[in-house]
């Protein structure tokens, strides 16, 4: 087996030597350093380059972040154990910017300095590749062709050492039955880490510095993931995840039931390959890790398309699945400022039914009567303005998007959500990725749910516009589970959290108000509003397969819904105590929306506004929770003038939140 190891050294050097050299290589050691462009963060490359590993560390200014840490590589096709020599390096930086109409900032910096490291042994050839941002440090690798292969076998390990067994925010272990990407969060000593932790793995190492370990540019890929390591008293191991030989779910959560295999190679691929990138995110404060959680997007290649077509936007379901409910349904939506009609499952028939055919509406009379004409429904949609979204189970999906597809064109279908997907291995990551593009041709915007978490094709890809891999509103989560949430899985990129609003889960949650907040605290680009309930005028839906389904009201609190963007301009983490505290400030051209949502401690939250336009004033309508409102949601709505020298105290309740739009005048 062969180790390949990468050191990230953080240091900050005289500004004579960041003038005169961002890059250091000297032949005799042949150690690299690689700073990023702000001189806080160091990498270094092969310090003990004369054995078989290849080191990297990191340091940040004066803290040695990470420790010489190892890589491995392993082949019965290519022998990477021998010692490695450099043959090259190549050295770029880049200083940029691109927008996007799709993020959480419109206007996105791309900075780097990077090396590319060509090394040989006597029985391989291997590339390594390294970007160093200011907000974090990318490592790829390339294996080129050589020794006559068409394709290789490989697996992957990487050895992640510290300096003390540091907190870290951990999902739950990866069993049978249990759902990781989508389970609770723990706050545990690294050594107590689990098999199959999810990333981003956000690692708390001091009060002033916090880091995580993520993936980006996955697409072809087995998934990585994260455990306890051995390699030094204080580790973690990231490992690629085995096939899964025969695929089954529970029917109910979707949860893989089927083992996956752990012997064997991950990777099965033609070369040359490239590997996706392995990250570690570096922020002063789980505040900054989520503002610069665009490093992501920025390790994948930009949009691939012309992508005018692509509309976000706030969804409502439409769960009576009949032509009655649909039309319902689009009249609510064109008048409260929402974009897309979601079509739940049961249309084509037993969604877990391998047989049921989405080529066809072919209704499960456990999910309605009918009729429903899909057809009738997008004419109506397109001439109200609104778009029809379909679900989708996988089962009609694997091995049938090419007769899919076209049918839902036809039909006038804008979007897809794919449920109970397969995630985790190299297989089922290139079906998913594939069917995202495939979709891309026939202008479907796309919403993957169940255990699928970004690492940034969306920016590639801007039809994928949400995906689900969270804990969200459907398991009854409470507020100090979306406060974790918050500076943890949303590292990634955008969450589908099914945002609830009238079902008495809410009690159970938090409070209205926090509902409100969770719009704008949790980035998706598609928005599902009132998740469980039904528009006034759709018919009455007693089933039960629904949950507790409440008639949308006309509280005044939600003209909150209507006006909030899905997509930014700008956003500020005005506060970030994970578990404890969050709010954010997002702003949408001339308007700015904030959020809070509070956990379980009563405190008094002190706002202050200096991210609004100087000499500019401001009115704003405050969203609280209040006890004595006499409607269903207990929303107290008030009015406050605002400049960006104000400061507003607000006395938050426990399990409580707020919302804010602010207007300029």
């Amino acid at each position: 087996m062969k180790a390949l190891t990468y050191i990230m050294n953080k240091a900050v050097l005289v500004s004579l030597i960041v003038l005169i050299s961002i890059f250091s290589c000297s032949q005799t050691s042949s150690k690299i350093i690689v700073n990023s462009p702000d001189g806080k963060k160091e990498l270094t490359l092969f310090n003990e380059l004369e054995s078989n590993l290849l080191n990297f560390s990191i340091k940040y200014d004066d803290l040695d972040l990470l420790l010489p840490s190892t890589l491995e590589l392993s082949s019965n096709d290519i022998d990477f154990t021998k010692n490695w020599s450099v043959l090259n390096v190549e050295k770029a930086s880049e200083t940029n910017t691109w927008t996007s109409n799709f993020s959480e900032l419109s206007t996105i910096p791309d900075n780097y300095n990077e090396v590319k490291v060509y090394l040989k042994s006597s029985t391989a050839l291997l590339n390594i590749i390294c970007r160093v941002y200011n907000e974090g440090v990318a490592i790829s690798y390339e294996i080129p062709k050589q020794n006559n292969l068409d394709q290789i076998s490989l697996s992957e390990n990487i050895h992640y050492n510290f300096l003390e067994d540091y907190a870290v925010w951990s999902t739950p272990k990866r069993e049978r039955r249990v759902l990781t990407a989508q389970g609770e969060y723990r706050k545990i000593p690294m050594t107590e880490l689990q098999e199959g932790c999810e990333r981003p793995l956000v690692i708390e190492v001091s009060d002033r510095v916090k880091i995580a370990l993520a993936e980006a540019r996955l697409v072809d890929y087995a998934r990585l993931s994260y455990n306890k390591g051995t390699s030094s008293n204080y580790s973690i191991r990231s490992s690629l995840d085995g096939r899964m030989e025969e695929v089954k779910h529970d029917l109910v959560t979707g949860a893989a039931i089927s083992e996956r295999r752990k012997d064997g190679f991950k990777i099965h691929q033609k070369l040359p390959i490239t590997s996706p990138w392995r990250v570690v995110m570096i922020g002063d404060s789980h505040a900054e890790l989520l503002e610069n959680n665009y490093i992501i997007q920025n390790l994948n290649p930009p949009s691939a398309f012309d992508d005018s077509w692509v509309e976000p936007g706030k969804v409502l379901r439409e769960t009576t699945l009949t032509t009655e409910g649909g039309f319902a349904a689009i009249d609510f939506v064109a008048s409260h400022n929402m974009q897309y009609v979601h079509f739940d499952a049961g249309w084509y028939g037993n969604e877990m039914d391998n047989a049921s055919d989405a080529t066809t509406v072919t209704l499960d009379p456990k999910r309605s009567k009918g009729p429903f004409d899909i057809e009738a429904i997008c004419k109506y949609a397109n001439e109200k303005g609104v778009k029809v979204m379909l679900y989708i189970n996988r089962r009609a999906l694997e091995g049938k998007v090419d007769d899919v597809f076209p049918v839902l064109k036809k039909w006038g279908v804008s979007g897809v959500k794919y449920g109970f997907v397969r995630v985790g291995d190299q297989d089922a990551t290139t079906w998913m990725h594939e069917a995202v593009k495939k979709a891309a041709k026939y202008q479907l915007v796309i919403d993957i749910h169940d255990e699928y978490r970004p690492t940034g094709f969306s920016r590639t890809y801007p039809n994928l516009l949400t995906q689900e891999g969270i804990r969200g509103d459907e398991e009854t989560v409470p507020n100090a589970h979306t406060l974790i949430t918050m500076f943890t899985r949303m590292l990634a990129g955008a969450a589908d959290n099914t945002v609830c609003y009238y079902n008495k889960r809410v009690d159970k949650m938090g409070s209205h108000a926090s509902q409100l907040a969770k719009t704008v605290c949790l980035f998706s680009p598609i928005q599902f509003l009132y998740w469980y309930d039904k528009a006034p005028a759709a018919p009455i839906k007693n089933d039960g397969l629904w949950g507790d389904t409440k008639t949308i009201g006309n509280e005044p609190e939600l003209e909150f819904f209507n006006n909030v963007p899905t997509t930014w301009d700008e956003t500020k983490v005005i506060e970030a105590e994970i578990g404890e505290i969050g709010v954010i400030a997002r702003r949408k051209g001339n308007d700015w929306f904030v959020g809070g949502i509070n956990g379980t401690t009563a405190r008094e939250v002190e706002l202050y506004f200096s991210f609004l336009e100087s000499n500019a004033k401001y009115i704003a309508k405050l969203y609280t929770d209040d006890a004595s409102v006499n409607t269903r949601t207990k929303v107290k709505i008030e009015e406050i003038e605002l400049t960006n020298t104000s400061k507003l105290n607000l006395e938050i309740k426990s399990n409580n939140g707020f919302a804010m739009q602010i207007t300029k005048l």
